[in-house]
C-alpha cells in the first residue's frame, strides 16, 4: 500500500464510504461518497524495451503465426507485438502497448485496449481510468508491478478509442495467451466485457457473470478468473464502484483459496 494513504482514503478515492474492511462475508455496499479527484499514480513501471519515445517512427509492421507466437519467450513476444502487422490497428498505432509488470505474477489483470494516453506512452492504464486502478489494486494491498501484471485484449489503439472488433481481438489473442502461458497467474481479473469476451468467449453480460468464478484453460494450464467493471465504466457510473469493491473482495477471497492449495 502506498505510503501515506490509508485503506480509508484509498477507498474514499475510489468515491466508496464508509469504510469497509475485507472478510469472507459479503459486504455490504453501504452509501456512495461525492466523486473525488483521483490521486497522482505510482510511478509508472517501465520494463518493456520495445517502448518508443512519442512521436518517433514505430518498426515496419509484419504478420507472424499463431504457431510462431505460441514459442516466443518474453524478448520475442515483446518484439513480435512491437512490430505485429495482423490486423489493421497497426497502421494508425504510435506503438503497441505490450502490457506492464511482474512478469511471474499471481494476479493477471487484463483490461481491453490502449487509449490515446497508453498509445503515447507505450503502457496500459495511465491516464484517469490507470489512476484509478492503482486506487482498487492498492485498496486490497497490491500495487502496480508487485506481484502483479497488466495487459489488454488488443495491443494497439482502436482509432477513436473505439471498441475493438471480433476480429482485431482474435489477431490479438495468440499474443495474450502467450503471456498467459508465461506468467502462470494464480488469479485472472477480466476488467470489462471487452476482456471478457476476449478471454472466456463470453459475450454474456458483465453485470449477470459478476460474482462467478471461471476457468481460463489452455493446456495443462487452468486459472481461475473473475470479471468487474473496467475502470473507464466506473469513471462514468459512480453507483457501480460499490458493486467493484465486492468483486475486488471477491478476488481477494479467490486469490486466498489459490494460495492454500
Amino acid at each position: 500500500m502506498s505510503a501515506g494513504l490509508s485503506r480509508h482514503r484509498l477507498l474514499q478515492e475510489m468515491g466508496l464510504g464508509p469504510v469497509w474492511r475485507l472478510r469472507d462475508a459479503p459486504v455490504e455496499t453501504g452509501g456512495l461518497a461525492v466523486e473525488a479527484e483521483l490521486p497522482v499514480a505510482e510511478a509508472a513501471v517501465q520494463n518493456s524495451p520495445t517502448a518508443t519515445v512519442p512521436g518517433t517512427p514505430t518498426r515496419a509492421a509484419a504478420s507472424i503465426s499463431a504457431d510462431a507466437i505460441a514459442g516466443l519467450g518474453w524478448p520475442g513476444l515483446r518484439e513480435a507485438i512491437a512490430t505485429c502487422g495482423n490486423c489493421g490497428l497497426c497502421q494508425e498505432r504510435k506503438q503497441a502497448v505490450p502490457g506492464v509488470g511482474d512478469e511471474q505474477a499471481d494476479w493477471l489483470f487484463i483490461g481491453e485496449g490502449p487509449g490515446a494516453e497508453e498509445d503515447a506512452q507505450g503502457e496500459p492504464f495511465v491516464g484517469q481510468a490507470g489512476k484509478l486502478l492503482d486506487a482498487m489494486l492498492a485498496a486490497i494491498d497490491l500495487k502496480r508491478g508487485e506481484n502483479v501484471y497488466i495487459a489488454n485484449a488488443v495491443k494497439c489503439r482502436p482509432p477513436g478509442n473505439r471498441t475493438p472488433e471480433p476480429g482485431e481481438m482474435a489477431a490479438c489473442l495468440p499474443y495474450l495467451k502467450r503471456q498467459i502461458a508465461l506468467i502462470q497467474p494464480k488469479l485472472i481479473v477480466l476488467l470489462g466485457k471487452v476482456a471478457m469476451h476476449a478471454v472466456l468467449n463470453d459475450d454474456s453480460a458483465l453485470g449477470a457473470s459478476r460474482g462467478k468464478r471461471f476457468e481460463y484453460r489452455d493446456g495443462d494450464l487452468v486459472v481461475p478468473v473473475i470479471v468487474t467493471y473496467h475502470p473507464a465504466y466506473l469513471l462514468r457510473n459512480l453507483p457501480d464502484k460499490a458493486k467493484a469493491w465486492e468483486d475486488l473482495c471477491f478476488a481477494r477471497r479467490t486469490m486466498r483459496e489459490q494460495q492454500a492449495c
